[in-house]
């Protein structure tokens, strides 16, 4: 046997690509393969939005490995046993894929390398692909995992990271291995209008403009609503095509405060994937519990419907909702401020939001979704889980003139300055000719519901 697989999964680019590297030393001949897994479309983390991405990143691989002479081979069902078929009918001792995090994946990869050491098959599975530290590598002394961030990232920075590694330049398929047809996004329903191209090539012109024009403004406005001075390639990290390792090198060569802010969200992204990896309970389960009795869907239904329709009354809360639905992408103060007001204001469920999201987000993360969200509804490593984003307040500081708001709420574009942000101001308006709601909420009856909820009158 002279062949290997690759199984691509959440590393979906040519650059940069340790399993591809390892696969094709000594000249062996590789598979490039991606099962569409029938476990993630049963487990529900598959959304139009992302399967549109999905299908741009596919099709740009399949692009980049035929120029090397190679191709994408497509599969649909459950991937451990596709990939065996696949080893099987290319005669291949070895297969590669990247580490990842979720339980899911831990369960998914422990099951395939039983089924292939059956097979007289071995699997490598490749660490700092998906992550710029590979989780569970940095740990305090007393845990086995870091849930405070600060000291995470004194650690995380001190690391020395891998080289990179070079594009290859020649991929060599086996004959005779079959392959669906490329998925396609014109085939998909409800799509965010909005929603950004995906794909390695996209992704790599987004890294070089955001180097060269943007990264140096980052830590001043990354927290700008209406200017959206943010990097946007949080979809690119989450399906690949940009790796973590190398986007960290090149915007620390490009120097400076705005760089070396960005690399702290990075290092974020990493120290989320390390608690998911060592707590898995935690994208479905309260990290730490405060016994929480939380509204839902029985209880809470019209205030959340409002919530995911931008209808709360509450201009930044719903600016914000609407580009979600608009673009498939918000803006991360909007996420903080959305989470805080349903969790908090409205004392709702922080999983309802964290589905809602993961219904139209294209970088919807298990971990860094699940997460924040808890960050945010005060159950997961926030050292102040008490606290409460007043979406007013917020807003005239990181909108100070509105014009975020009227650019998602085109019912308020005649509403001039922070005015727009005061619901108690815009109720001197005619609202019926606005068609406006009025607040679902009063923010000291949600404030005080909060805290009755807590414990904490």
């Amino acid at each position: 046997m002279n062949a290997s697989v690759v199984l691509f999964t959440s590393d979906l680019r040519l650059h940069d690509h340790p399993p591809l590297r390892a696969a094709l030393d000594g000249g062996r001949l590789v598979v490039p393969l991606f099962v569409r897994d029938r476990g993630v479309e049963e487990a529900g983390f598959t959304a139009p939005n992302r399967l549109a991405f999905l299908a741009d990143c596919l099709g740009d691989l399949n692009a980049g490995l035929r120029r090397r002479g190679g191709r994408l081979v497509v599969r649909s069902g459950d991937v451990v046993a596709e990939v065996c078929k696949v080893a099987a009918e290319a005669d291949a001792d070895e297969v590669h894929m990247a580490a990842d995090v979720s339980g899911y994946a831990h369960r998914r990869e422990e099951r395939l390398r039983r089924a292939l050491e059956a097979d007289g098959r071995r699997l490598h599975v490749h660490d700092t692909v998906t992550t710029a530290v590979v989780p569970g590598a940095l740990t305090p002394a007393s845990s086995d995992h870091f849930a405070v961030f600060t000291p995470y990232f004194r650690q995380w920075s001190r690391q020395r990271l891998r080289d990179t590694l070079g594009a290859p330049r020649a991929v060599r398929v086996p004959d005779g291995i079959g392959s669906e047809a490329l998925p396609s996004r014109d085939a998909l329903p409800q799509l965010s209008p909005a929603l950004a191209a995906g794909g390695e090539t996209e992704g790599r012109r987004r890294l070089a403009a955001w180097l060269r024009a943007g990264v140096a403004g980052y830590e001043d406005q990354h927290d700008d609503l209406a200017g959206d001075a943010t990097s946007r390639l949080s979809p690119h990290l989450h399906f690949g095509t940009l790796s973590p390792v190398e986007v960290v090198h090149r915007a620390r060569n490009t120097g400076g405060p705005g760089a070396e802010a960005f690399v702290r969200q990075l290092a974020w992204r990493d120290f989320h994937r390390q608690l998911l990896a060592a707590r898995p309970h935690a994208a479905d389960a309260d990290y730490r519990t405060k016994h929480d009795r939380w509204r839902t869907e029985r209880t809470a239904g019209e205030d959340i419907e409002a919530w995911r329709e931008g209808r709360t009354g509450y201009p930044i809360v719903d600016a914000a909702m609407r580009q979600l639905r608009h673009e498939g992408w918000m803006h991360n103060r909007g996420r903080l401020l959305t989470a805080s007001f349903l969790t908090k204001t409205l004392y709702v469920d922080w999983r309802v939001g964290a589905r809602h999201f993961l219904r139209f987000l294209v970088d919807g993360d298990l971990a860094n979704n699940q997460l924040n969200w808890q960050w945010v509804a005060g159950t997961g490593t926030d050292t102040r889980p008490n606290r409460v984003l007043n979406p007013v307040t917020q807003a005239k500081r990181y909108d100070p003139d509105g014009a975020y708001v009227r650019r998602w709420v085109p019912e308020l574009e005649d509403v001039e300055g922070p005015a727009v942000h005061e619901p108690w101001k815009l109720r001197g308006l005619d609202r019926a000719a606005l068609d406006y709601p009025d607040p679902v909420v009063d923010l000291s009856e949600g404030l005080a519901r909060f805290r009755r909820a807590r414990g904490k009158d």
